[in-house]
């Protein structure tokens, strides 16, 4: 069961969608608080900052879901599932190129839901101090144990998936990982979404570490970090 501090805000316009997912989440103890807008998300967000955001990208008014994403991710990591009605590869894309750590396309169930809430809790989670902490690679240092990573200017921000995604890497530095292996080792084995989720998430941790990440593209396979 969820700690009773663990608060998500669902940012959901459709009540009865909205609804059902708070009450799929206060069954398993979570603390939720709900918007059908994408400024009264925002304010919760502000007020009472959540272990986890849920946005539907086809919000009403001034701000869509993914307008709210981009606005969060300018002052915090904190994870974020996205939801869309849209079964368009550009929205999924545009919305883990934001840094959401998920999303989820309608009609899904609010049982799975919970379960992608609670495997990305999981992973946000401080890792055991009984093993390996630290990753040198290069100018950079993975530290798992504070889930940061630090460059010769100092720590470099990453949404929770980004920084998983580099720590399994960095984990099983010199071997080459099909997309189906790094999906299984960072998203779960249960994740059932599109491979090319991997692909979005290697690019992003390119544009931020570029040529101080010794990733290789190994065709056919998947990627190896050097």
């Amino acid at each position: 069961m969820a700690g009773e501090h663990d608060t998500i805000v669902v940012i959901e316009d459709d009540h009865n969608i909205s609804d059902l997912v708070a009450m799929y989440l206060r069954k398993d103890g979570f603390r939720v608080l709900q918007a059908d807008d994408g400024e009264r998300g925002l304010e919760l967000f502000d007020q009472d900052p959540p272990k986890l955001l849920i946005i539907d990208i086809g919000l009403p008014g001034a701000l869509d879901g993914l307008d709210v994403c981009r606005r969060v991710r300018a002052t915090s990591d904190v994870p974020v599932i996205m939801l869309t009605a849209r079964d368009d590869e550009f929205d999924r894309v545009r919305g883990l190129e934001l840094g959401a750590d998920d999303y989820v396309t309608k009609p899904f169930s609010a049982r799975e839901l919970v379960a992608r809430v609670r495997a990305i809790l999981r992973r946000a989670a401080p890792a055991p101090r009984d093993g390996p902490q630290v990753h040198e690679i290069g100018d950079l240092v993975v530290d798992t144990g504070r889930r940061e990573v630090r460059g010769p200017g100092g720590p470099i921000a990453f949404t929770t998936r980004e920084f998983d995604l580099l720590a399994y890497l960095a984990s099983n530095r010199g071997l080459a990982l099909s997309r189906r292996q790094l999906l299984d080792g960072v998203w779960g084995e249960g994740w059932y979404g599109d491979e090319r989720t991997v692909d979005v998430h290697v690019r992003q941790l390119r544009k931020k570490l570029g040529d101080a990440l010794p990733l290789t593209t190994v065709w056919g396979v998947g990627y190896r970090l050097g």
